[in-house]
């Protein structure tokens, strides 16, 4: 197959730097990109990008251009994204981080777009990422509609839709099974509304990791999210909040949670303010989380939890959760009554409660 990023390059440049609105068609067909950037800023504020065909990344990350970027959409306004399918063929790294080497790459997310605004991701389809699928980083008003992702469960740190230092996304109709968060929510990111959503395989809809080593003593806060009419089938978490047990200062804030099903999920309801993945590096014993979290609303959740922990709060004792409201939960366990934990969390709760509310 041969190389066509020139070709995409050079098709940007013409439309960059076009003064009338420019659609590149992308035809039915397989199409190898070894990497590119689409930079700007660009006098058009109008590009579409329809795309008909597939395209597809080289099979192995070395054969990358940039072993961490595919395609990248940099400084630009006003860029639509209409369909196609995006083939991050990670396989080959999946396999290399599942034996253990120590000396596999990072690899590659399949589609960054970053300090861009007004700009619109509709109907296409992303398979096999060897990272992330879609990073959104420091961007105003996104908005992904009608979003298909899948990779294998077993695949490791394939993140469906990933937003950060971003205000302004909007992400409806998606459909996310993979081997990660579905969903991840970044420091800094604010007016992010999710609506629509199916999720699992996959670890839920997760705000952070906040905190960890690398982030400093101050992290961007996160604050004003909705996610509203979700789905989680089979996921490891429905609706998870992380933060590492550090000094560093953050906050967590007006966050709705509202009218989910779980089908069999392990964690649905989640606050853990001591997160540190498979015991590496994590802080000292003891050691307690400076992210603020507070006004957290979950209402109308139902569903069967895979586990008789069905919710649970664990957190920070310096920094106790607080104004935390449940209204309408019922989430079953299979096999016996479910439980909620609660520690260091303050709030209240309304109505039905299914398992008895510990706030």
């Amino acid at each position: 197959m041969t190389d066509s990023s020139q070709s995409f390059l050079q098709a940007w440049g013409s439309a960059c730097s076009s003064s009338q609105p420019v659609t590149i068609h992308v035809p039915a067909g397989n199409f190898l990109i070894t990497g590119t950037t689409f930079s700007g800023p660009c006098k058009n504020t109008d590009i579409e990008f329809l795309i008909d065909g597939t395209i597809v990344a080289p099979p192995k990350n070395e054969n990358l251009r940039d072993p961490n970027q595919w395609i990248m959409f940099d400084t630009v306004e006003g860029v639509s994204i209409n369909g196609g399918t995006f083939d991050g063929r990670g396989e080959a790294l999946w396999n290399c981080k599942s034996a253990n080497n120590h000396h596999c790459p990072d690899g590659a997310p399949t589609l960054i777009f970053s300090n861009s605004k007004n700009m619109a991701i509709n109907s296409i389809t992303s398979i096999n990422s060897e990272l992330f699928h879609v990073v959104i980083l420091g961007c105003n008003g996104v908005t992904l509609q009608g979003v298909s992702i899948i990779a294998p469960e077993s695949s490791p740190n394939t993140d469906g839709i990933h937003v950060e230092s971003s205000t302004g996304v909007t992400i409806i109709q998606a459909n996310i099974k993979t081997g990660d968060d579905c969903i991840s929510i970044g420091p800094g990111t604010s007016h992010l509304w999710i609506e629509r959503v199916n999720c699992g395989p996959g670890h839920g809809i997760s705000i952070g990791s906040l905190g960890k080593k690398g982030q400093g003593l101050d992290v961007d806060g996160v604050q004003n999210v909705t996610v509203k009419t979700t789905v989680f089938t089979g996921a490891k978490n429905g609706f998870r909040i992380k933060t590492w047990g550090t000094k560093s200062r953050g906050y967590v804030k007006n966050v709705a949670f509202v009218d989910a099903m779980m089908r069999n999920v392990e964690n649905p309801i989640i606050i853990d303010q001591h997160y540190c993945p498979d015991d590496d590096g994590c802080p000292s014993k003891g050691s307690s989380s400076g992210i603020k979290i507070s006004d957290v609303k979950y209402k109308q959740i139902h569903g069967t939890s895979a586990s008789q922990v069905a919710v649970n709060l664990d957190c920070s004792s310096s920094n106790p959760c607080s104004q935390i409201s449940m209204q309408d939960i019922k989430l079953m366990h299979a096999n016996g009554r479910s439980e909620a934990l609660c520690k260091n969390a303050q709030g209240a709760s309304l109505g039905n409660m299914v398992p008895p509310s510990c706030l």
